[in-house]
């Protein structure tokens, strides 16, 4: 034990003034209740002690600092009384101290050789600054007297920490510092002065509340006598698990540098030897396969033994699949005496000067998330008791490497988003090994270019809901529009007339009338409907304005014009309308994506027109892990027909609500051969690959709006669906489904078999037409 005084702050403690001095009596108090109320053999010693001190002026008076060096015997029986019998002195970091300075009188080895920072073996910095330093201690102070005058609990920490790198290991190592001030008497010299508690509690929980207490109740008027125990406690393991859970907290990605030295340093310091080595090794997977990691984890020895110089993709993704399946943890002391048939691959660590090794596979929330490895090189080696030190840090490395898989993921989606698009689920997994390798190349700084996306022998399905004539139809009502506005305009002319006779206003009237005779005639060009365009909206308006503020008296006429000119009546009435159908139409189409994907994974695709527009694209390439056969497409087909006739019933039923009477047509092209696509990064779409292909693309952008051959009639009719194909075999498939419609009712028995006219660079396109039952609308 030693006696000697030391300023455990290196004199860099703002100074307290606050009135304090060191006192037994607190102490010779604790021993008598305690020899009252102890029935063991331990009421010997506090019968002891306190003899010792009774017989000693000790307990009557004030000790002061100079003095404690004489009074050792009696320190000792302190010792004895406070510090935990089953700790020997040479491990022990105990010691008295000056109240609330940071001064220590008396104590163990262990604890000056700690607090006093210049041991050969420890060398530590407080990492706090001393204005914090300050502040901790006012805290600790303020919280006595609230806790022994005002029986108030203040939410403060009376614990301090010095960490710092021991120079002998170079490895981290943190001590708690737990002050108890059990043995510090407080006294008030005055009247307590009131405080509100609940508001001293909300600035003590926002690191506040001292400052309010040193204006309420500054520190000269309170009296402290006693002394405070302290106790220095080896926090390492905890600290080290700290850190690595800190940089989980951080979110930051294992291959940082600097990071990924801190998350070693603390495993090292966990296990408190430097020669000790880690790698981490994250299990990536893109569509469910292991792939590598970007970066060695550590040394590289998983990197190496796992990693792409000795391994292939598919040995790679076939190994850690295996791993992952069955993950067992393996240990040996020495690998080189390892002679077992299943320990073969032990070969690849001793190419790499292994000697001691541990695998352990790292789970998180129940799931693998990747390996951790434990070696030495040739020269040094561990044992199990090794491996257990690292037990509290095993789920703060399952954390830090299942973020590193998170932000690996994100990746992926990041250069799906930007090289890509919105990409629908049945064919993420093309887009996902796109990304993968796109990144792979980015991150091995090889030439980075996005792979093509292509889908081989897919079948096609195309379906068009169309609004009939609703080119016709928009033109009309922008005709009846512009006309309502020229017979306003006129009208307000003609009552001008009384307020002013002038050249100007004949000239209005005459352009007014021109316009009124092109529309009766409908001979309105597109450079026409602009300048008429022109004419009401800005020549008319001008002049009217101009009028309003010449002659006052026209303004309520003018104003009334100018509201009525304003709106587009047929105009609005007939996007409604339209838009009435196309969302109805396309709220369908989307409720029943998913259930398109029950049967078998497909590529579904809307377009908006001025109806709605899709394609389907099925085959055994979109879904390779999954078989794929002929009766996946028939079921296709018998939704898609299906579906019109339910599209069709729909959009008529909604006639009743319509402010403009429109109808829908619907059109379905078969083509019954299988056709390559490929993902068009500029338009950001599929599109058809190949020249015989490119084929099955013309047809579908020329058919909307073709003539049975020898006539005027146009195939698509309201209410009808049309099915259009080149050969007879082509729609053997939906004949059944078509009489299966007809005999339930949904269909009218009616088939018409009907040949086209010639497209360009098209012909011999035939089709059937069927109607479908619908209820008239009331």
């Amino acid at each position: 034990m030693q006696t000697t005084i030391l300023d455990v702050s290196g004199k860099k403690a703002q100074p307290l003034a606050i009135d304090a001095a060191i006192s037994f009596e607190s102490f010779i108090s604790y021993l008598k209740q305690r020899i009252g109320e102890e029935p063991t053999v331990k009421a010997r010693l506090y019968k002891e002690a306190l003899t010792a001190f009774e017989a000693s002026d000790i307990g009557r008076r004030d000790i002061p600092l100079e003095e404690t060096s004489q009074y050792s015997d009696l320190l000792e029986y302190v010792y004895a009384c406070l510090s935990p019998a089953m700790s020997p002195e040479h491990q022990l970091a105990w010691g008295l101290s000056f109240p609330f300075l940071p001064t220590t009188f008396y104590g163990t080895d262990l604890i000056y050789q700690l607090l006093a920072n210049n041991s050969p073996e420890y060398n530590y910095e407080v990492t706090r600054t001393p204005a914090d330093y300050h502040r901790e201690r006012l805290q600790l102070v303020y919280s006595l007297i609230l806790q022994r005058l005002y029986n108030f609990q203040a939410p403060v920490k009376t614990e301090q920490h010095h960490a710092g790198v021991n120079t002998a290991t170079g490895l981290l190592q943190y001590y708690a510092v737990a002050i108890s001030t059990d043995f510090v008497e407080v006294t008030a010299k005055g009247e307590l002065p009131d405080i509100d508690f609940v508001q001293l509690y909300t600035h003590f929980s926002e690191g506040g509340g001292v400052e309010i207490l040193e204006e309420m109740m500054p520190l000269d008027l309170f009296r402290f006598r006693g002394f405070c125990v302290i106790t220095v406690t080896d926090v390492t393991a905890e600290k080290a698990v700290e850190n690595i859970s800190g940089m989980r907290l951080s979110r930051t990605t294992l291959i940082d540098e600097k990071n990924y030295e801190r998350v070693i340093l603390s495993l090292k310091s966990l296990v408190r030897d430097t020669r000790i080595e880690f790698d981490l090794f994250p299990f990536l997977r893109v569509n469910d396969n292991p792939v590598y990691s970007f970066e060695k984890g550590g040394t590289g020895v998983l990197f190496a033994v796992w990693g792409e110089s000795r391994l292939s993709p598919e040995e790679f993704s076939r190994n850690a699949k295996a791993f992952m399946s069955k993950p067992l943890f393996f240990f040996s002391g020495d690998i080189g005496k390892e002679t077992r048939k299943e320990y073969a691959f032990l070969e690849y660590f001793r190419e790499q000067g292994v000697k001691s090794l541990a695998i352990m596979p790292i789970f998180f929330m129940g799931e693998p998330v990747g390996a951790f490895a434990v070696h030495t090189w040739s020269d040094h080696s561990f044992d199990e008791k090794t491996l257990s030190l690292l037990e509290p840090a095993i789920g703060a490395i399952g954390q830090l490497l299942q973020i590193y898989i998170e932000e690996f993921n994100g990746e992926i989606e990041k250069v799906i988003k930007e090289k890509f698009t919105s990409i629908q689920p049945a064919v993420q997994w093309k887009f996902n090994e796109a990304a993968w390798y796109y990144l792979y190349r980015l991150k091995k700084n090889q030439p980075a270019v996005i792979s093509n996306i292509l889908f081989k022998e897919v079948y096609p399905l195309y379906g068009a809901i169309d609004i009939r004539n609703s080119t016709v139809e928009r033109n009309k009502a922008i005709i009846a529009d512009l006309d309502s506005h020229l017979s306003i305009l006129a009208n307000t002319l003609d009552v001008l007339r009384k307020y002013q006779q002038n050249d100007l206003l004949q000239e209005m009237i005459y352009h007014c009338q021109r316009w009124q005779q092109a529309l009766l005639h409908q001979q309105l060009s597109p450079s026409d409907e602009n300048a008429l365009n022109r004419f009401l909206e800005e020549e008319s308006v001008s002049y009217l304005q101009h009028i309003a503020a010449q002659y006052p008296n026209t303004r309520e006429t003018i104003n009334t014009c100018l509201e009525s000119m304003a709106g587009n009546v047929n105009k609005d009435a007939l996007e409604i309308s339209m838009q009435l159908i196309t969302q109805a139409a396309n709220g369908y189409l989307e409720s029943e994506k998913a259930r398109l994907q029950e049967s078998y994974p497909c590529y579904f695709e809307k377009f908006r027109t001025d109806g709605v527009e899709y394609d389907i694209y099925i085959g055994q390439s979109i879904a390779p892990d999954r078989p794929f056969n002929h009766f996946h497409l028939k079921n296709l087909r018998l939704w898609q027909l299906s579906s019109m006739v339910a599209i069709t019933k729909l959009t008529h039923s909604l006639i009743a609500q319509m402010e403009k009477e429109l109808f829908t047509t619907q059109l379905i092209f078969v083509h019954n051969h299988p056709i390559d696509i490929s993902f068009r990064a500029d338009e950001r779409k599929f599109d058809v690959e190949g020249a015989y292909n490119i084929r099955y693309q013309m047809i579908k952008k020329r058919i909307d709006k073709v003539h049975i051959r020898n006539t005027e009639e146009r195939l698509t009719q309201p209410d009808k669906i049309a099915l259009i194909y080149s050969d007879r075999d082509d729609v053997d498939d939906y004949l059944p489904f078509i009489r299966y419609l007809q005999d339930t009712g949904v269909l009218h028995p009616e088939l018409e078999e009907l040949e086209l006219e010639d497209l360009q660079g098209l012909s011999g396109l035939k089709a059937l037409r069927l109607a479908v039952v619908v209820e008239e609308a009331k």
